[in-house]
């Protein structure tokens, strides 16, 4: 299959709609639970919950541009198929379950 550059960008909105699910879901969830990521945890003590999430979030979204301007690599749409995989399935469906957990509380 062609990567298209209309497929690439539509890769591209998912993923960044995952980072900022994943940045407000840390927002809300650290106050509850604390971070389960090691490296955040330590970031967010020294730096505090927001600029630790701006940071890491700038740091994700500045990556998917990058893979978004390469959009005539083949190479760029697998790693924006793993991206999303690896974050709705470490971090959409986590919090979504701890979140409904609130729902039985």
């Amino acid at each position: 299959m062609a990567v298209t550059e209309s497929r690439l960008h539509q890769l591209f909105v998912l993923n960044v709609a995952l980072q900022l699910f994943d940045g407000v879901a840390t927002w809300q969830g650290a106050t509850l639970w604390g971070e389960g990521n090691p490296v955040m945890a330590v970031v967010m003590g020294s730096l505090g919950v927001g600029l630790g999430l701006i940071l890491f979030k700038a740091k994700a979204c500045a990556l998917l541009v990058l893979l978004r301007r390469c959009w005539r690599h083949r190479e760029a749409y697998d790693a924006m198929i793993v991206l999303a995989g690896c974050y709705g399935t470490l971090s959409f469906v986590p919090w979504m379950l701890r979140f409904i957990s609130l729902l039985d509380a």
